[in-house]
């Protein structure tokens, strides 16, 4: 279809395309519409720039009705634009590009100009530029990043020496693990540094796109406790605590420190009962009747039979642990047996005896008629039988054997799950946290007194309460590390379970606080007893698998 009259011209001043009509005399108007003269645009090679639509309209219109049209803009060129965003955190910004109408692409000046106009300075990702020019678009492309401040590090203790409790079982000439030698009882000599001091760090400021500085927050100090016994500072490196004797490193909550190590052959009527501030190790046997109380470890090399071991420690007996089994001395007395330590209790066996520990009991044979109480685990059997056989046998988290109960049905115990001796110690706790934080208080009240009215506060006075501030945030620093352990143990002990990797026998029963369950019949293969959804559930070992 042809207009006649109809022409269209390309204003380079205006960028404009303009559209001209003159009807003819005579000449009926043709039908035009606004896709026809889009179209005709195209043809004639302005397809790229952007419509008026109102524009068309009217010349439409106005062909139609035969109405002259002088010169009216129906199109234009449009250059590509680059517009910028910043997020509301000023650490990151955004780039979008719409691209050109018949007008000039994107270019390198347009994306800075874009920049520039939010104040983006830093972080600009040049490669980011480089494919939005690559491309000509880009939608919301993160062309610039901030650097976010790295907080500094608070100082720490680190302990030199490895710990005390983790000895494990060696392996032999054949290459095999050997569970009767746990190792030797770690000792460091006069001068050995212990524990190292690591100074906070400064930290390193962040800066937002625009450029603002971020402050980055600097690490707490930390210091030695002045409570440790045996170590020293090491004079040549202000930041190491060295042993000052010859003796065995423990650690405790306030780091670590060197008790000496007491050896006696056997224990009998002739060495008569040791209590020792520090560690012990005996090479033979422990006596019927007699008694070993130690601050630290205690390693017995052969048997102890009815006797009272006690450590705050680990206990090793590399032999066996028998208990008194209701025998009574010359008097008729019944004969004191118990074994109780503050780390891991180790031994080959257990016979008719009480052992109690608050960390873990490992034994590698039997445990036969004792009862055994562990905060964290009681595992029985590795290279050995591993039986568990009548008794009663508590742990907070896992308790663990090859085999529980006999074919003679004999009645065995399993308690597992929260301990509630952990929390009356969780509640002993915040009681005792909350009276260091109100004479804190009462103490920070003073030192503001003084700060305001000097001279009402005697000079000595002052000095008590600074050294006075100072050991009471030592003391709410411990409390705060003793509750989060404490919560850790209190949450591991929901997940308590019992297993039998082998096989378990009629008479076993499994209590988890109200929970109790019952084995009816034997079972020739691997149990797992667990807490699911309020109720003690057993489940057969995938053979194998424990």
């Amino acid at each position: 279809m042809e207009a006649q009259g109809l022409d269209f011209t390309y204003d380079p001043e205006s960028r404009s395309l303009v559209a001209s009509f003159t009807p003819e005399a005579g000449v009926a108007p043709p039908t035009i519409d606004v896709p026809w003269l889009e179209e005709r645009i195209a043809e004639l090679g302005h397809g790229a720039l952007r419509r008026n639509a109102a524009a068309l309209g009217v010349l439409a219109d106005s062909i139609k009705g035969a109405r002259p049209v002088a010169a009216l803009a129906v199109a234009e060129a449009v250059d590509a634009k680059a517009e910028v965003s910043v997020a509301g955190d000023k650490m990151a910004a955004f780039l979008s590009i719409t691209p050109p109408q018949g007008g000039a692409p994107i270019d390198d000046a347009a994306i800075r100009r874009a920049l520039a106009q939010q104040g983006v300075t830093t972080g600009i990702r040049e490669s980011a530029i480089a494919q939005a020019l690559a491309l000509g678009q880009a939608d919301n492309l993160l062309i610039a990043e901030g650097r976010a401040p790295v907080h500094g590090e608070d100082g720490r203790i680190e302990v030199l020496v490895p710990e005390s409790r983790s000895r494990v079982p060696q392996v032999n000439e054949k290459g095999l693990m050997d569970y009767r030698n746990l190792g030797e009882i770690l000792t460091v000599h006069a001068g050995q540094a212990v524990m190292q001091r690591i100074p906070a760090t400064p930290g390193t400021p962040g800066e937002t796109v625009s450029g603002a500085v971020i402050p980055a927050l600097a690490g707490k100090e930390t210091m030695f406790s002045p409570n440790l016994s045996g170590v020293a500072p090491d004079p040549a490196d202000p930041n190491k605590l060295a042993a000052a004797i010859t003796g065995q490193p423990v650690r405790t909550r306030e780091g670590v420190i060197v008790e000496p190590t007491y050896t006696v052959n056997e224990v009998t009527i002739n060495s008569g009962n040791i209590d020792f501030d520090g560690a012990v190790t005996v090479k033979g046997d422990v006596q019927a009747g007699m008694t070993i109380r130690a601050s630290g470890d205690i390693e017995i090399g052969g048997t102890v039979e009815a006797a009272v071991i006690v450590a705050g420690g680990d206990i090793v007996i590399k032999g066996g642990a028998i208990g008194s089994g209701g025998r009574k001395d010359a008097q008729g007395n019944e004969i004191p047996s118990y074994i109780q330590c503050g780390g891991s209790f180790t031994a080959t066996y257990v016979q008719q005896a009480k052992v109690e520990a608050g960390d873990s009991i490992f034994i590698d044979d039997v445990a036969m008629q004792s009862n055994l109480i562990a905060i964290n685990q009681i595992v029985v059997g590795h290279k050995q039988r591993g039986h568990i056989i009548g008794g009663r046998a508590q742990a907070t988290l896992l308790v663990k054997a090859k085999v529980i109960g006999s074919g003679a049905h004999i009645g065995t115990r399993i308690d597992i799950g929260l301990d509630p001796k952990l929390r009356a110690q969780q509640q002993r706790l915040v009681l005792h946290r909350q009276q260091v934080e109100e004479q804190l208080a009462q103490v920070v009240k003073l030192l503001e007194l003084a700060a305001k009215l000097p001279e009402r506060v005697p000079p000595e006075t002052l000095k008590r309460a600074r050294i006075t501030r100072e050991s009471l945030l030592r003391t709410l620093t411990r409390l705060g590390e003793e509750e989060t352990l404490l919560q850790e143990q209190l949450r591991l002990a929901q997940n308590a379970k019992v297993i039998a990797e082998q096989a378990v026998y009629e008479g076993m029963e499994v209590h988890c606080g109200l929970l109790h369950y019952t084995l009816v019949g034997d079972k020739a293969h691997g149990l797992q007893v667990r807490v699911a959804e309020g109720a003690l559930e057993a489940d057969q070992l995938a053979r194998g698998k424990s």
